[in-house]
């Protein structure tokens, strides 16, 4: 071709590329043309990302209020000011088991089944031990704190109400202090595992904050934990005291998430309707329900806190969901 018709050639597809945006054909998407070039590999995410719906956030959600149930419930025994037995028989111990047993060993189990579609790919999941595998960890886990809350409940319940007096009666409750301490350790790991089953993915926003994440959800679960029982009626100063520290903890990790910025790696959290759902969870959950429990209006501060949880919860897998289809956040992070 010579050098008059190439010329000619070329401001024909400026002049579509000026009107269309787009000049279809093969070998005119150059780099330094005048035609944009797609994103990604061949205009695909360069990461997929995830695919998951309602049921994992809220997932998260009930699973942490389950595991820091359990914690409650076992401290609740433990520092008990008088005799262990009766914090057994009475107050938050009781009503901490029962939380913790109804949403780690009922709905958690329920959303996890509703996410993977059958029950039988969550038996799968146990049939091998990875404890390399966040995803297998997490199966294993929910299991486990299961098999202990359940039994502990149920020997907590019989001891409570003297089912059986005298000898049989206390090793109720041997039986159920063992399995209130199992509850809590496989309690604590079921409310901190997911931040670590996200961040060890190669979703730039989360992998970025994989160190944050584990606490950022073990402490909201401690804190929603605290208000479900502020909630039903358990108005005492260890709750209260959890409750503040769980609302510091979040209003300083918004503040280190504003301020430790990763530019395009991580902008998902701070940009889209994701990063107005990390921003509006974490001062409903931090700064405002700090607030209100400062000036002691405790069931407002807990409603506030369980709000602005599940929509943080909510917004980690929108942020997730935004940045695994940004190739430009998936190369910024390379370089990070």
């Amino acid at each position: 071709m010579n050098a008059p018709a190439s010329e000619e050639r070329l401001e024909q597809l400026r002049e579509k590329a000026w009107q269309k945006g787009v000049v279809p054909g093969r070998g005119v998407d150059v780099v330094g043309g005048p035609i944009p070039r797609k994103p990604g590999y061949y205009g695909q995410p360069v990461v997929k990302p995830p695919v998951w719906t309602w049921e994992v956030p809220l997932y998260f959600f009930v699973g942490g209020i389950a595991g820091m149930s359990a914690v409650i419930a076992c401290g609740a025994v433990i520092f008990h000011h008088g005799d262990p037995s009766l914090a057994m028989k009475v107050g938050v111990a009781r009503m901490a088991m029962w939380l913790a047993a109804i949403a780690g060993a009922v709905l958690s189990p329920m959303l996890l089944i509703m996410d993977l579609g059958r029950p039988r790919l969550f038996l799968n999941m146990l049939r091998v031990f990875k404890y390399r595998s966040a995803m297998s960890m997490g199966a294993w886990i929910l299991s486990a704190f299961g098999a202990s809350v359940v039994p502990g409940l149920i020997a907590l319940e019989l001891h409570a109400h003297q089912i059986f007096p005298g000898t049989l009666d206390q090793i109720l409750r041997l039986a159920a202090g063992i399995f209130i301490f199992g509850s809590a350790i496989f309690g604590a790991l079921l409310a901190t595992y997911t931040g670590v089953l996200i961040g060890a993915t190669a979703i730039p926003a989360w992998f970025l904050h994989r160190t944050l994440l584990p606490i950022h959800f073990g402490t909201a679960g401690l804190g929603c934990a605290a208000a479900m029982l502020e909630l039903l009626g358990h108005r005492i100063p260890a709750l209260n005291f959890i409750g503040f520290y769980a609302a510091a903890v979040e209003s300083v990790l918004l503040i280190w998430l504003s301020v430790n910025k990763h530019g395009a790696a991580d902008r998902a959290i701070h940009e889209h309707g994701s990063g107005w759902l990390i921003r509006i969870g974490e001062i409903l959950n931090g700064p405002l329900a700090l607030v209100l429990r400062f000036f002691s209006f405790i069931p407002l501060a807990a409603l506030s806190y369980l709000i602005g949880a599940l929509i943080s919860r909510i917004g980690w897998i929108a942020v997730g969901k935004v940045s695994g289809s940004d190739p430009e956040s998936v190369f910024a992070a390379e370089r990070c």
